[in-house]
């Protein structure tokens, strides 16, 4: 039995873009007096939060602890690309990937040299690959349709093949099989309705299929629950019975019905569990019922005489 999962080693991700915000300082305007010159000065200081280099009239970067000088920016803050190992500046537009990240140019497929910026890759294991080059070196083939389980798409495998979701079918019905349950028989694969109904055996009795346990009686499969004595319908699965006119009796039923009557005990004379008997005319004994009618010695293995309806051994005939 097998089910479907996702397919492919690696996940599909997208890469997300990272770049800080330039700002620009700017200088307000204060009047010096009526009828003086206008000068532009600073209200307040203004100072990189790291240096402390006045940012007036500078490009900075204001971080949640403070602005930041470009050149302090890029020492604290920009990260190492992952692929050349250099700095990622202020300036660069730069792509991370859970923990790595890399210049737009660096962040390419690691066998074709594509760039991944704008579009879906799968990352095997320190390796990001376009999808074409994932699925050319890692990707199985559907054994059905022959071509590629693209990654993160839904496949079964079983015996060493791989198929689309949609083309593991059942052969008898052409229903996909999806995650339930399946049969092989050689190279056809049986969804178990379809299986139960093509191949498995019938009950002698009821007609249905067995698809576990069941009695062989006569080389004819049955259900448990159908083998049963013709007489009384007691189960037979597992107890002695014999047959009459191949109809199946437990021990009871077939002595009651069937068997001969001992002359004695005038019990039936069934035969099972190691029992022998004697017949002699019409007349049938079990073994420790064929006795003297006067002495009651054992008579098996040794002569005796018939008197009407008793048997005598030849002690108790010659007194007569």
């Amino acid at each position: 039995l097998a089910q479907c999962r996702d397919s492919g080693a690696g996940r599909v991700a997208q890469g997300h873009l990272r770049q800080p915000k330039l700002m620009l300082t700017h200088t307000s305007l204060i009047s010096a007096g009526e009828g003086g010159p206008q000068t532009a000065t600073m209200t307040e200081c203004f100072d990189c939060d790291n240096c402390k280099e006045s940012l007036y009239g500078r490009k900075y970067i204001q971080m949640d602890n403070g602005p930041y000088c470009i050149p302090c920016y890029d020492a604290h803050f920009a990260n190492t690309c992952d692929e050349c190992k250099e700095l990622i500046g202020h300036d660069c537009r730069e792509l991370y990937y859970e923990d790595r990240h890399y210049h737009e140019h660096c962040f390419r497929c690691f066998r074709c040299d594509r760039s991944l910026a704008d579009e879906p890759f799968t990352c095997q294991g320190k390796e990001l690959l376009c999808n074409d080059c994932y699925c050319s070196e890692f990707s199985s083939k559907c054994i059905a349709c022959e071509k590629t389980v693209m990654p993160g798409s839904r496949k079964l495998e079983y015996n060493g093949q791989t198929w689309h979701e949609h083309c593991f079918i059942c052969s008898s019905c052409q229903q996909p099989i999806g995650s339930r349950s399946f049969i092989p028989d050689k190279k056809d694969y049986y969804c178990v309705p379809c299986y139960e109904s093509k191949f498995a055996p019938r009950c002698t009795r009821c007609k249905k299929t067995l698809t576990k346990g069941g009695v062989t009686y006569r080389d004819e499969p049955w259900h448990k629950e159908c083998f049963v004595c013709t007489g009384c319908k007691t189960p037979l699965a597992g107890q002695q019975f014999t047959s009459q006119d191949d109809n199946p009796y437990c021990i009871k039923c077939f002595g009651n019905l069937y068997a001969k009557k001992c002359s004695a005990c005038t019990k039936p004379i069934t035969g099972f569990g190691g029992g022998k008997y004697v017949s002699f005319e019409d007349r049938h004994w079990h073994h420790n019922c064929f006795n003297c009618a006067r002495c009651s010695t054992s008579l098996v293995g040794k002569g005796f005489i018939p008197d009407n309806d008793q048997i005598l051994c030849r002690d108790c005939s010659s007194d007569l």
